[in-house]
């Protein structure tokens, strides 16, 4: 008998986590524990009673945390934000002696996370953190490009854009705001900086990209996390970035207005006698128009893609690999969620090795990751993840490769 325990496992990303989880057989029992306990409830009957509960849990609460994930053979955690939850709950996980798995794409979280690490060694925890699109898929094949395609990697370029979700919560856009208001972390240069959006650090890396299937559109700097790890994990690399959109692009705009504004911040100011904070009603408001901006820009569903540009030499030259992962049926939720479970499947099975605290370059192989995608137990009835990969040579010829050929 095996647990995994999906902490917001009635959430956006969680739910299509559980649901992954609940098709691949690699557990004998799920739980899923979310604050909002009825909606767990509905999700759990949905995917089958016998193998799957609820219960409900305070993210905040150390004890409750514990009391949570007590006999479960692995955690996965898609609560967020990640700069408010991720180091209080790892820090509880770590102390229960689990093994953990989470997505976490706040840059700050990370690095508080990966001080963990020596606690989580000595507790004989394997700790995968960052485990969705980006960061995740995204720092797995920048290693298979390390390992198999190339002698040397110079420069990882990532690159997304989604959205188009039914529902968005206050979570997903307080990181966001987040996010925008941070010093971003780059590496460029063989070295590691900063810069920030609204200045001209930060728009000195916008670009136009085109996104397979999904569409060209301006990108800016993000903070995620592949920006502090890439550069520990590969030796001679010159630069990595991440940038990236949330669609449609008014939406986007409206978030970046807000936080211009100052409207985003947690101090409380009166207004008309009530004790407001900026934040939540930037949040409220944001979340208020969301419905409409989508319909303007004929955005019905989801969609989203990421993009990895590796660029190094192989035998001498010069050589540039391009990994695209899209869909216009699938946006954040899949996208994460998809790929959180095959890390948690991969941790439950025991092909996670390493101990303490490890991004998934440091602790995946990639090929494992990827014939377990591609497999019936997976996501998608055997399909797989959506990867295609292109290859373009010194002289600019490009060529589609297939991996399992």
């Amino acid at each position: 008998m095996s647990r995994v325990t999906v902490l917001g496992g009635s959430g956006a990303v969680g739910s299509v986590a559980a649901e992954t989880l609940a098709s691949s057989g690699f557990f004998s029992e799920i739980v899923l524990a979310d604050a909002r306990l009825e909606q767990a409830k509905k999700l759990a009957a949905r995917l089958g009673a016998k193998k799957t509960s609820a219960v409900k849990f305070d993210a905040a609460d150390p004890r409750s945390i514990k009391k949570t994930v007590a006999g479960s053979a692995v955690v996965l955690n898609c609560v967020g934000p990640f700069y408010k939850y991720g180091p209080v709950i790892l820090k509880a996980v770590i102390e229960s002696k689990i093994n953990y798995v989470d997505v976490c794409d706040d840059f700050d979280a990370t690095e508080e996370m990966l001080g963990m690490d020596k606690a989580a060694k000595r507790a004989g925890v394997s700790a995968l953190i960052g485990m969705g699109s980006s960061p995740g898929i995204a720092n797995v094949l920048v290693r298979f490009c390390a390992d198999s395609l190339l002698d040397r990697v110079e420069a990882v370029d990532i690159y997304h854009a989604h959205g188009g979700e039914k529902i968005e919560g206050p979570a997903v856009v307080k990181h966001r705001i987040h996010s925008m208001k941070a010093d971003v972390p780059m590496f460029l240069k063989g070295k590691f900086t900063t810069v920030k959006l609204f200045e001209d650090s930060g728009r000195a890396l916008e670009e136009e990209v085109e996104f397979r299937d999904v569409g060209t559109y301006g990108v800016y700097a993000y903070p995620h996390p592949e920006t502090i790890t890439l550069p520990r994990y590969l030796k001679g690399i010159k630069r990595v970035t991440n940038l990236g959109l949330v669609l449609p692009p008014a939406y986007a705009e409206l978030i970046k207005g807000m936080v211009r504004l100052g409207v985003t911040d947690e101090e409380p100011v009166e207004v008309q006698g009530h004790d407001v904070i900026p934040l939540e009603f930037a949040v409220a408001f944001i979340l208020s128009r969301r419905k409409k901006l989508m319909k303007k820009a004929g955005l019905t569903g989801p969609m989203g893609c990421l993009k990895i540009v590796v660029k190094g030499s192989k035998d001498g030259k010069k050589s540039t690999y391009i990994f695209s992962m899209s869909s216009k049926r699938q946006g954040m939720g899949e996208g994460t969620g998809v790929p959180a479970a095959l890390g948690a499947m991969l941790m439950g099975t025991g092909r996670i090795k390493g101990k303490g605290v490890l991004p998934p370059e440091a602790c995946i192989e990639p090929m494992e990751l990827l014939e377990l995608a591609r497999t019936k137990t997976s996501a998608g009835g055997g399909k797989g993840l959506p990867i295609v990969i292109e290859y373009i040579d010194r002289s600019g010829k490009s060529k589609t490769i297939d991996l399992f050929k």
